[in-house]
């Protein structure tokens, strides 16, 4: 039995992994690891390591013990970052190299991914029991607002100034709580998406410059695309949807002098497995990517439950309807945040091939 060469093996690693020197740089990087940092192997070889990676922890004193005791060290819960993407949790593993002692591998094993799929799942779970209280909602409460209101005008006619204003005050507060319901009948009566194949930069094009002529009017959209991605297979209307909704939470948060990048990229990295057993690639990613002050730290992790929301007089209906309409495409979205830089990535699959002689430019 013929091995394969050590390059081939060193290539085919599912994970992060770098190769560090004596003198704590880099030697060596593999492709996972510039796909998950962001960062290629040009760039990177030769520098030392920590002027180019953020980890929180005390990486010199454990690359030294590893090189004296010649023994693996794992450390978990590690935040992993660089200047082009949030830190994320991670576990790594160290370990001394057998033909060169001062040289130490380090294999990064992000923890966030697999948590996310999880709670996605749960989400999914809450959204439709948000969608059943949101049909209760629509039916028991606006008929009686409707009621409220009415009596309030009838009432108004009669009254001299100073009293009007407290019934025109009860028509208001009516028709903002309507305006409410409205918008939760609107997430509880999604239709299931007509999938077709799609180009996602249209999609993105279209909610670009829709966002500037309205929210996003005197902001900044960068546009950073990879313009060979394949397409996906989606529905186009919903897609915009949740593309237009993030654009404007990431608007709101970055305020009008602020800047949001829209990215799109390949990575073949990402692949879930269903319930039913069967996998499957989510090799396309977009990325919305604003400069607002981050979500804040207590709700980060339950931003896409329904009514969690970030914002005064929020509904936190917004990213649960985008959850939802992602996964209902056999996708994924999460989030990455912290002060100055906050990242929602969704990753789609790729259209089947017998598929694509349908396609529709949008």
């Amino acid at each position: 039995m013929n091995l394969p060469a050590p390059g081939i093996i060193w290539s085919s690693l599912p994970i992060p992994a770098l190769l560090i020197d004596d003198d704590d740089r880099v030697l060596e990087i593999n492709p996972s690891a510039e796909l998950f940092l962001n960062i290629s192997a040009r760039s990177v070889k030769g520098q030392p390591l920590f002027e180019r990676l953020a980890i929180d922890a005390p990486l010199e004193e454990i690359f030294a013990r590893a090189r004296t005791n010649m023994s693996a060290l794992f450390i978990n819960d590690v935040d992993v970052g660089t200047g082009e993407r949030a830190p994320i949790s991670c576990n790594l593993q160290v370990a001394p190299v057998a033909d060169a002692p001062s040289h130490v591998l380090l294999l990064i094993s992000p923890r966030e991914l697999a948590g996310r799929l999880g709670r996605a799942e749960h989400v999914r779970s809450a959204a439709k029991s948000a969608i059943g209280m949101a049909e209760m909602l629509a039916h028991e409460i606006k008929n009686p607002l409707a009621g409220i209101a009415g009596a309030a005008q009838l009432l108004a006619m009669g009254l001299g100034p100073e009293d009007r204003e407290l019934t025109e005050l009860i028509v208001e507060e009516t028709r903002r709580i309507v305006k409410l319901l409205e918008q939760v009948e609107q997430f509880g009566n999604l239709r299931p998406p007509e999938k077709k194949p799609v180009n996602i930069h249209d999609v993105l094009d279209r909610a670009r410059k829709s966002a500037l002529v309205g929210f996003a009017a005197h902001m900044t959209i960068l546009e950073d695309y990879d313009p060979s991605l394949p397409p996906t297979l989606g529905d186009a209307d919903q897609l915009m949807q949740v593309v237009l909704n993030l654009l404007k939470n990431a608007a709101e948060a970055a305020g009008p002098s602020g800047t949001i990048r829209l990215r799109t990229f390949y990575d073949l990295s990402l692949r879930v497995r269903r319930r039913d057993g069967s996998g499957q690639a989510l090799p396309l990613q977009v990325e919305v990517i604003d400069d607002g002050p981050g979500i804040p730290a207590d709700i980060a992790a339950d931003i896409f439950e329904p009514f969690v929301s970030g914002r005064e007089n929020g509904t936190g209906l917004g990213l649960a309807l985008v959850s939802k309409i992602i996964s209902e495409h056999d996708g994924w979205i999460g989030v990455d945040s912290v002060p100055g830089r906050t990242t929602f990535r969704i990753s789609l699959p790729l259209a089947p091939k017998e598929s694509l002689k349908d396609m529709e430019v949008i």
